[in-house]
């Protein structure tokens, strides 16, 4: 009696039998359409830019052709045809029938290019998330951080308010201190300005009393001389 197969083997069988049967199921349209469908070239050839971020300027000669679209409505039709029953249905049901599909290896080499278009996508997804974060571990721990950084900026323009504030009363009160300055200087010299007018004008008045005293004194002298000499011509 031959050995059991393997665990392993059994496994893998079972799988590949599922796959076949969900393959067998379809009919067509083995893939809707990337999760990010950038550009057509106008055929049934749709296009996928590897970095999933399209600009105007990428070359879709450069990008990677991902599938092709099989016509679903011509399946639908002739299964729809079929159904009808007769010989008009099965006519046109070969009339309708469309072409053989993909063969078993061309239907894995599709779903191995959906498995690396979903890879490609999650990657995208994953640097999206990673640039996002800016290099923290989790959207919270970023959050944190940048309700932490915009606490930081508040409370720092609560601080420069409170220095230009600050400041502001400084030079207000600067000012107001060379103002009060200015003015007491000015006062300061009006009053010795004023002093000095005072003593000029007792200095001029005290002139002008001794030029009165000095013009009679000439004047008795004058009136003397005129005497003494009428005395000496008659003697």
């Amino acid at each position: 009696m031959p050995p059991p197969p393997p665990p392993r083997l059994l496994l893998l069988l079972r799988l590949v039998l599922g796959l076949l049967g969900c393959w067998a199921s379809l009919c067509g349209g083995y893939f809707d359409g990337p999760l990010y469908p950038e550009m057509s070239n106008g055929t049934l050839h749709h296009y996928f830019v590897p970095d999933g971020d399209y600009e105007e300027n990428d070359d879709p000669e450069k990008c990677q052709l991902l599938f092709r679209v099989s016509d679903r409505l011509r399946c639908e039709a002739a299964a729809a045809a079929a159904e009808g029953g007769g010989g008009g249905g099965e006519a046109a049901a070969r009339t309708l029938l469309p072409a053989p599909g993909l063969t078993l290896r061309e239907e894995f080499t599709v779903l191995g290019r959906q498995v690396e278009d979903a890879a490609r996508v999650l990657d995208g997804i994953r640097k999206s998330i990673s640039y996002d974060l800016d290099g923290e571990e989790s959207y919270g721990q970023y959050l944190r951080r940048e309700s932490t950084q915009i606490g930081d900026a508040y409370a720092n323009s609560d601080k420069s308010l409170g220095e230009l504030e600050s400041k502001f009363r400084q030079g207000q009160e600067h000012e107001s201190r060379e103002e009060s300055r200015l003015s007491q200087d000015f006062l300061g010299m009006l009053g010795h300005a004023r002093a000095l007018l005072k003593e000029t004008l007792a200095v001029s008045a005290g002139l002008r009393d001794k030029y009165e005293l000095l013009a009679l004194t000439v004047r008795s002298h004058g009136t003397r001389l005129s005497r003494l000499k009428s005395e000496l011509l008659k003697g």
